[in-house]
């Protein structure tokens, strides 16, 4: 699957910017493929670049309308059909993350047959994949892992990728989402693949490697969100990780989405040992990573020190400090590999 940039981020009429996440994140890691954003009425997000018509955007050379929005089962609203239909007719392509095949809709359908463009629904792959084996592969992995969804674990995977590429370590982030899949061009949206296919999907997304080599595999969900464990536990045994990171959201109450209370840091690192073992007996957490974007800069320090010193791994936010420290941990590890 080729998606021809520049883009066109359509965000609809999304509540919140987490409901933009997968647009976000494309501005966020490949802002000189994003020309514009379209938004609807009452959309609460902004992606801080040129909001364009659809008649604009084709004067700029926009290739390719990237639907940016998530939200809970993947769904298509109807009231964004219109929008899509208007981009097709106007010679551009349409691609989108969601569950909802393009086609499957009879007027998207029909405007791509009349104008020729492509539509390319990313969360579904035509690779065949094997179950999973569990048989150790030459390689390292670091897997990103969360207290909840939407925590921060492609933004933690890709920042962990530029500074281990900046330091001249082989490295190279693996896109097991929707929006991964737009910022690497390679990967497989995992909570598409049948179940008994998931460890053996990420298998081949995180295939076997020089010894050296580092593979920073992006988390998805959590192992204690009701809504998505089955897909978290998955990904963690085809991962085999060797090490992994807690990525977490310091103010939240309840996991995204359900009622559900938050798990604790040490939950997550003792659950994901316990669960790893299974396929890596040798995993082990190599750090913490935090959005403090909600906290003051005193107060973010002050609760990454705590963590440091509660938990005797490096924390740190991984875009307002960086990653260095957690790259220090990883590269310790790889020298002893």
């Amino acid at each position: 699957m080729v998606i021809d940039p520049p883009y066109l981020i359509f965000l609809g009429d999304v509540p919140d910017s987490l409901a933009a996440k997968t647009g976000l994140g494309i501005v966020d890691w490949r802002p000189e493929w994003c020309i514009g954003q379209l938004r609807l009425e009452g959309c609460q997000a902004d992606a801080a670049i040129p909001d364009l018509s659809i008649e604009e955007a084709a004067a700029k050379g926009v290739k390719t309308m990237v639907v940016g929005a998530v939200n809970a089962g993947g769904v298509l609203p109807a009231h964004w059909i219109a929008s899509i239909v208007a981009a097709l007719d106007a010679g551009l392509n349409v691609a989108t993350g969601l569950h909802t095949r393009l086609a499957s809709i009879p007027e998207i359908r029909e405007a791509a047959e009349r104008s020729g463009a492509k539509l390319h629904d990313v969360r579904f792959s035509d690779q065949r994949f094997d179950t999973g084996k569990g048989t150790k592969r030459p390689g390292l992995r670091c897997l990103t892992v969360g207290t909840d969804c939407s925590v921060g674990k492609k933004y933690t995977a890709l920042a962990l990728e530029r500074e281990m590429r900046a330091r001249g370590m082989d490295a190279d982030f693996r896109a097991t989402g929707q929006t991964g899949v737009f910022i690497s061009g390679r990967g497989a949206a995992i909570d598409a693949v049948a179940a008994d296919f998931i460890s053996g999907a990420v298998e081949w997304i995180a295939p076997a490697a020089e010894p050296g080599h580092w593979d920073l595999v992006e988390g998805q969900g959590s192992l204690f969100h009701p809504s998505f464990a089955g897909v978290s536990l998955g990904l963690l045994h085809g991962a085999q990780a060797d090490a992994f990171v807690v990525c977490h959201e310091p103010t939240r109450t309840t996991m995204r989405g359900v009622k559900h209370s938050l798990p604790s840091i040490r939950e997550v690192i003792d659950m994901t040992i316990a669960c790893g073992r299974l396929t890596n007996p040798a995993i082990m957490c190599t750090g913490i990573s935090v959005n403090t974007q909600k906290l003051g800069d005193e107060e973010a320090r002050a609760l990454l020190a705590g963590l440091e010193a509660e938990y005797g791994v490096p924390a740190t936010d991984p875009i307002r400090f960086g990653v260095t420290t957690l790259v220090d941990r990883l590269e310790s590890i790889g020298a002893k590999a």
